[in-house]
């Protein structure tokens, strides 16, 4: 049966090391005979969550009008759902963390989801990207029935494009080619 597949690339960077490995994950679960949608977090417009709770008053609308609305359906609509982000001083960068932020409007709606990451650093030890991924895990841990599917550590990348010579790259279409 085909998954509604959903990858949320937080780099900033257009052809940087995550978003080439988005790019290989989704080519995989295409094959795989999934519907699959990318959204490169960088190219929407989403402001930051300010905290006022606008969005318990108003039955999940947020006060910001901004693409986040968009963003949030889709992510309830996915059964399957793709977290990448580069290493940021040990963490996720802060357009995958606004994204999360903003689900607060409607979290309780995202749920049964499958979730797979995708990281990458300059470092080249994998200890390095263990923070990002417990912020990823972290909020999958608030998504009720949520299920970690698998993970790209993509290592000792820093110039865009170096993580075509790594493992990580076939790694990711691989791991496309699991979603079923």
């Amino acid at each position: 049966m085909s998954k509604k597949v959903l990858i949320l690339s937080g780099s900033p960077r257009k052809g940087g090391n995550s978003d080439l490995l988005c790019d290989e994950f989704m080519r995989g679960a295409l094959d795989a005979g999934n519907e699959v949608e990318k959204i490169r977090i960088a190219e929407k417009k989403i402001g930051y969550c300010s905290a006022c709770y606008y969005c318990q008053k108003s039955g999940g609308v947020c006060a910001k009008k901004d693409d986040m609305a968009e963003v949030l359906q889709k992510m309830i609509d996915a059964d399957v759902i793709v977290l990448s982000s580069p290493v940021y001083f040990y963490s996720i960068d802060a357009q995958l963390k606004t994204v999360i932020d903003r689900t607060v409007a409607r979290w309780t709606e995202v749920k049964d989801k499958e979730f797979y990451y995708i990281v990458t650093c300059a470092d080249d030890e994998r200890e390095s990207q263990e923070r990002t991924l417990e912020c990823f895990r972290g909020y999958a841990e608030c998504v009720e029935g949520a299920k970690e599917m698998g993970l790209i550590y993509g290592i000792g990348v820093y110039t865009p494009g170096e993580i075509k010579d790594t493992p990580a790259f076939k790694e990711a279409y691989e791991l496309g080619l699991t979603v079923r």
